[in-house]
């Protein structure tokens, strides 16, 4: 049984989705104090946390950014927040997935799931820990990326868009394809979801010294390229 921590406010809400959650057999955990969520983190150890960003005390971003510092679980951001720079800024605090009020229940269902099998299920993959193109390296234990002695680190989401680009060099790859190594299922994720990783994927390659390596042709998809031996 997988443990499911949830962090939301609206006490009809947070109901509705917990009696949801659990009749599908997963363990919900509610803080019954919003000033000691972080140290309930530690002791419940959860799965997965759904968190909301208009928090009493302390907002959905600063407990993001605190748990992404102790741990590697999947963190959903569930929020009425919809515009891309609230999408953007969950992200760089580690966030893995974000759903934007108002939602059903189903969908809510279907989002968990497919976090659960990617992360834990029979989609959980085992990959190898270093992928390197000449002088540009990832480690995808560590979330690194490497190029000629400079480091920075990468999100979960990064490094999985990064893999797909490096391991398909100068080839063009569909949206479809780059949603579905990130998240399984492409019916559930927003277009602008990708958009706006692929953007922290550029932003990295960037502060690398790296700038337009990956470039994007209407209806085509996108295209990573790496000059080998580029110095």
């Amino acid at each position: 049984m997988y443990k499911l921590m949830l962090i939301e406010d609206d006490i009809a809400l947070s109901s509705l989705m917990k009696e949801q959650l659990e009749s599908d057999g997963y363990q919900v955990f509610q803080s019954d104090d919003f000033k000691t969520i972080l140290d309930d983190f530690k002791v419940m150890k959860p799965d997965l946390v759904l968190l909301d960003i208009n928090l009493p005390y302390s907002d959905g971003y600063f407990l993001c950014r605190s748990m992404r510092k102790q741990s590697t679980i999947p963190i959903k951001i569930i929020s009425g927040r919809s515009s891309e720079i609230d999408q953007m800024m969950a992200i760089e605090l580690g966030a893995d997935d974000y759903l934007t009020k108002p939602f059903t229940l189903n969908m809510l269902l279907t989002k968990v799931k497919a976090i659960i099998r990617r992360v834990y299920g029979d989609y959980a993959k085992q990959d190898a820990s270093m992928i390197t193109i000449d002088d540009l390296s990832m480690n995808t234990n560590t979330l690194t990326l490497t190029y000629q002695q400079n480091t920075v680190e990468l999100s979960k989401n990064e490094m999985k868009i990064l893999k797909k680009f490096m391991e398909n060099n100068e080839r063009y790859l569909t949206r479809e394809e780059l949603i579905e190594e990130v998240w399984d299922d492409i019916t559930f994720v927003d277009d602008n979801t990708l958009t706006v990783n692929i953007t922290r994927v550029k932003q990295k390659l960037a502060s690398l010294g790296l700038p337009n390596q990956i470039k994007s042709k209407r209806g085509v998809g996108y295209l990573f390229q790496y000059q080998m031996h580029k110095r």
